[in-house]
């Protein structure tokens, strides 16, 4: 038998809220040129872009109605 527990929606903003909030924390301080030419950086930011994308497309998923209130 296969079965599969639902994830809470919410734990879906909570990602992209938690991402967000570590990319504001990586490039404080920063400018562009820090960012342009820190790889490191510039990969951590690019992950936990693909983080808050990877969550808010679970949650249009399983959590249209959630997924409707956000603002575009």
């Amino acid at each position: 038998m296969s079965w599969c527990l639902r994830r809470d929606p919410r734990a879906y903003l909570w990602d992209a809220f938690s991402a967000a909030e570590s990319i504001q924390t990586f490039v404080q301080g920063r400018d562009a040129q820090q960012y342009a030419t820190d790889e490191l950086l510039h990969s951590a930011v690019e992950r936990k872009f693909e983080i808050i994308g990877e969550a808010l497309g679970q949650l249009a998923k399983v959590g249209a109605d959630q997924a409707a209130r956000m603002p575009a």
